[in-house]
């Protein structure tokens, strides 16, 4: 199984994620957590460049094919093997946040982001992506650390990005929920449980 999280900076994806982790292993399943970008040697270093280097001046193009790279690096050495050896992955983001933030907010076109990411990913997709939703000024209330490179673009922009995510939850193009981030965090992993739950049950059955 493969889970990924998305949603604005500051709704709480890498919370569920050790949530969700813990409740997993918990029930004897083998998990691997992973970010995107991250993960692997190749992936910190972008990771840095992406998102630490407020100096370096980066095209959206450029930025969303550095966001590939790091994606396709993780796909071959983390999430794909782990998958193979029939262990659970879960993912703090994934292709969906390329389409959203340099896409929908950054002015690229949709379906090549898509077409581009598959081609990166080798086809690999989530089994379903919950989508942790709040309005962006809400969201930026919670942080307590400086913006990041993406986060500095200012609210408006991360306005758009929270757009963006709940047109693609709406067009459906993967298997997609969303899910209230305006909640404590035990209530948001009781709904995320229940989206989950079915999944694990189809695989037992499988």
């Amino acid at each position: 199984m493969f889970i990924s999280f998305d949603g604005v900076d500051g709704a709480g994806k890498s919370t569920q994620v050790r949530l969700l982790r813990e409740w997993l292993a918990a029930r004897g399943k083998q998990v691997v957590t992973c970010r995107d970008p991250g993960s692997t040697s190749l992936g910190e270093k972008l990771r840095d460049v992406l998102l630490s280097h407020h100096d370096v001046p980066i095209h959206r193009r450029s930025e969303m094919l550095l966001y590939m790279a790091a994606r396709s690096q993780l796909v071959e050495e983390v999430i794909r093997p782990a998958l193979e050896r029939g262990e659970c992955v879960i993912s703090d983001r994934y292709l969906l946040a390329n389409v959203v933030y340099q896409a929908h907010a950054g002015g690229q076109d949709c379906e090549q982001v898509w077409q581009t990411g598959r081609v990166a990913t080798g086809g690999l997709m989530p089994d379903l992506t919950i989508v942790l939703d709040m309005p962006a000024a809400a969201a930026k209330e919670r942080q307590g650390r400086p913006p990041d490179r993406m986060e500095a673009q200012g609210l408006e922009y991360m306005e758009r990005v929270r757009q963006g995510f709940l047109k693609e939850a709406a067009a459906a193009r993967i298997p997609i929920v969303v899910v209230s981030a305006a909640q404590s965090p035990e209530e948001v992993h009781a709904q995320v449980l229940r989206h989950i739950e079915p999944l694990l049950a189809r695989g037992a059955a499988r």
